[in-house]
């Protein structure tokens, strides 16, 4: 049976690589299968990860239909059996509601990665609308932490090294420069997202 998995995490918790190990596994094994991705760190059509891995893909726009490209492969000579889909957070609920139609429609496993709220806290509206129609989810076990030590549960958002709250919700950062005038994100605790101290305030 086919099934709609969501794999989700904060920042840093090693998603993209699992998409990549999950997409080579299958096809290791003579399962035909697609990556998609949106908006990845390394540029369009690439899924990246923090550890070097990267995976050409399709990118995803707003008005990509993934079931009608679902149902083009699904009728080559050899059939598409499964998706990887990273960056589900910045789906839109359109296209998740597609990629549960492969599986229940097409019978094809799709497994999607992604972070589930935004720098504000809120949920992305790909994520939220996984949480409402995936058959499986999978909180990854590798825990990111805060610069304080504690388990990181949220995703900051560090404008010139000042924590934002306000802004559109998808603005593609930076993860790893301290370059002036570029947007950084930083998995922070509760406590100091709350108090609004990324790793620049460390010592305050």
């Amino acid at each position: 049976m086919a099934e709609l998995v969501f794999f989700t995490g904060t920042m840093d918790c090693g998603k993209s690589t699992l998409a990549a190990q999950v997409n080579y596994t299958h096809s290791s094994r003579g399962r035909r299968g697609l990556v998609f991705t949106r908006n990845d760190r390394a540029g369009a059509g690439v899924l990246s990860s923090r550890l070097g891995l990267e995976v050409q893909a399709v990118e995803v726009a707003n008005d990509t239909d993934l079931f009608a490209i679902a149902l083009d492969e699904v009728n080559k000579d050899e059939p598409l059996e499964f998706m990887v889909c990273d960056e589900a957070q910045f789906y839109t609920r359109e296209q998740i509601d597609q990629l549960a139609h492969v599986v229940d429609d097409l019978d094809i496993d799709v497994f999607t990665f992604g972070i589930a709220s935004d720098f504000r806290t809120e949920l992305f509206p790909g994520s939220a609308r996984l949480f409402e129609l995936a058959d499986r989810i999978q909180i990854l076990q590798v825990e990111a932490l805060c610069w304080c030590g504690r388990r990181g549960t949220h995703n900051a958002r560090v404008v010139n090294g000042i924590m934002v709250t306000e802004g559109e919700q998808v603005v593609v950062g930076d993860t790893g420069s301290s370059k002036p005038d570029l947007v950084e994100y930083e998995v922070l605790c509760r406590r100091h997202h709350m108090a609004g101290m990324p790793l620049n305030h460390a010592g305050d």
